[in-house]
């Protein structure tokens, strides 16, 4: 059994993959066989304590396993790291890099340490991040001040490793926006290990830019692509067909860049139908892709 990774099908522009955020009632061997049987290129591993554990005493062991696992049926991966409680289980997305304790700041530092070392592991192409929502009582600047200072040993272990840290603007959140995110990118002197999650819904739901000019605008940055439907200022993932964006010209300007990475189907509140909306969302990614083409990489110039 072999995904749409497999040999073959290296002419095709773009690689999608499902996320396993969206697939959490399935154990992680049957998510994987699952979205090779369905055609999907690669998997947005999520970490967490139903699939891969980051913090399980054999993860190394557990990580070697699904490696094996990606190989046998040709898919690759990039590492998400949003779990809701995998740190804290009484605070979604706790602790944060914003947290006001250092402590706390501490242990969300070493689990994107412990994905980058996953990435490594299992030859991902990118690792996931946020910022997290400012805590009450924090000024702006000192919650950039606090992103800043604790994305530096992260990036200094995704630059040892190879893989790229790709920070998404999730809306709520400190880094909410494109802008925000060359704030950061500034703000750091411009570090070569640091990208970008580009949210195809997040676009439409509060970027000025429409999704397609979105995906030229981030194109030179775009490390990790996230793909969902979703309606302007309305932060809900929702299936394809049940939101506002149309898709095509999304797909054509990704194809465009030439990103080579996965775009990943990303629909957290959907786990009850995971299965069938994987199924539907290929069928609707291909439908919505077709005709488009790769870019001429040996075109002159």
């Amino acid at each position: 059994m072999s995904g749409a990774g497999g040999p073959g099908v290296a002419e095709e522009p773009l690689r999608f993959g499902y996320g396993t955020n969206g697939l959490t009632d399935l154990r992680l061997d049957d998510a994987l066989g699952l979205l090779a049987d369905l055609g999907y290129a690669g998997v947005g591993l999520t970490l967490d304590h139903m699939h891969l554990d980051p913090l399980a005493p054999d993860l190394a062991a557990r990580t070697r396993h699904v490696a094996r696992s990606l190989e046998h049926l040709g898919l690759t991966a990039t590492i998400e790291t949003g779990a809701r409680y995998v740190l804290d289980p009484r605070r979604k997305h706790g602790p944060s890099l914003l947290d006001p304790d250092p402590d706390a700041r501490a242990a969300r530092i070493r689990l994107l340490i412990r994905a980058v070392q996953v990435a490594a592991d299992l030859g991902a192409h990118a690792v996931h991040c946020f910022s997290g929502i400012t805590p009450e009582g924090t000024t702006e600047d000192t919650a950039w001040q606090r992103l800043a200072e604790a994305l530096g040993p992260v990036l200094d272990a995704a630059s040892g490793a190879a893989v790229p840290l790709a920070i998404e603007p999730e809306p709520g959140h400190l880094l909410s926006t494109l802008a925000d995110f060359h704030r950061l990118r500034h703000e750091l002197g411009d570090p070569e290990p640091l990208g970008l999650t580009l949210d195809i819904g997040h676009c439409q739901c509060l970027e000025p830019l429409p999704p397609a000019d979105c995906v030229r605008a981030a194109a030179p940055w775009l490390r990790h692509v996230q793909i969902e439907d979703m309606r302007r200022g309305v932060h809900e993932h929702l299936p394809f067909g049940d939101g506002e964006i149309d898709f095509p010209p999304v797909l054509e300007a990704l194809a465009s860049t030439g990103y080579q990475g996965l775009t990943v189907v990303e629909l957290p509140r959907h786990s009850h139908a995971g299965p069938q909306l994987a199924s539907q969302s290929i069928e609707f990614l291909h439908r919505a892709a077709k005709g488009i083409r790769a870019p001429d990489r040996n075109a002159p110039p």
